[in-house]
């Protein structure tokens, strides 16, 4: 009977568990539906032009101090951001002619960029380096923000044209070329327009940021009940 009580028990918790999920998942796609639309609403009647006006590549050549050690960056696929890698030194350089990174750089992928590797760069990946596989693209302030112009080439609108860009029929073939990215034409609403919605972009991300942390607690919140139970029977 007092098993039967403590899974009758676990069984609501664990439900409430999913409850708490599923409530989480529906605010959110709320907050995606309604960044597609202020976005589809943003960039209508708006003019286009050429990446290489908007956002030119930028490239900062860094000198490799062997005795100096390095922080390096990727791009994770899917839109999920640029991530920092273990430090190195430079003797501990395998390729060549890597570049800077400066927070505010709209950056590229030239591998996976069709896959979604495309981020901005924020103040944690100051002074930090990339390999030769990115692309770093500086958007002019009078016409752009990089937040804005990351949001554009991850819709599916975006992505098709980066997937024109990276021509090839296998992954380790499709490769994004400067030429074809400064050639994609991109929309170019007011700044006020761009900057609005940024300031949605950015509402979005803290509630993600919020909701990260309650399903971190939510997910440890039953195994810890399972061993306080354990550690008293």
């Amino acid at each position: 009977a007092e098993q039967q009580a403590l899974v009758a028990r676990l069984d609501v918790l664990a439900e409430k568990t999913r409850q708490v999920e599923a409530h989480l998942d529906a605010v959110e796609r709320d907050a995606e539906r309604l960044l597609t639309v202020r976005f589809r609403d943003a960039i209508t009647e708006a003019p286009s032009r050429p990446m290489t006006e908007v956002a030119p590549v930028v490239k900062r050549p860094v000198d490799i101090d062997l005795e100096k050690t390095y922080a390096e960056v990727g791009a994770r696929s899917f839109g999920k951001g640029l991530f920092t890698k273990p430090a190195f030194d430079g003797a501990e350089a395998t390729w060549q002619k890597p570049v800077w990174i400066e927070p505010g750089d709209l950056v590229f992928s030239n591998i996976k960029a069709w896959e979604g590797a495309i981020a901005v760069a924020g103040s944690a990946h100051a002074d930090c380096i990339a390999s030769h596989r990115y692309i770093t693209c500086v958007p002019n302030r009078r016409l752009a923000s990089a937040d804005f112009l990351r949001y554009y080439f991850l819709t599916d609108e975006g992505m098709e044209r980066i997937g024109y860009a990276s021509p090839g029929t296998a992954d380790r073939n499709r490769t994004l070329s400067m030429s074809n990215l400064m050639a994609i034409e991109v929309p170019v609403p007011s700044l006020e327009t761009q900057q609005a919605f940024d300031a949605l972009q950015a509402k979005v991300a803290e509630l993600k940021s919020k909701h990260a942390t309650i399903r971190e607690a939510n997910a440890a919140l039953l195994p810890a009940t399972l061993e306080r139970v354990f550690s008293r029977h």
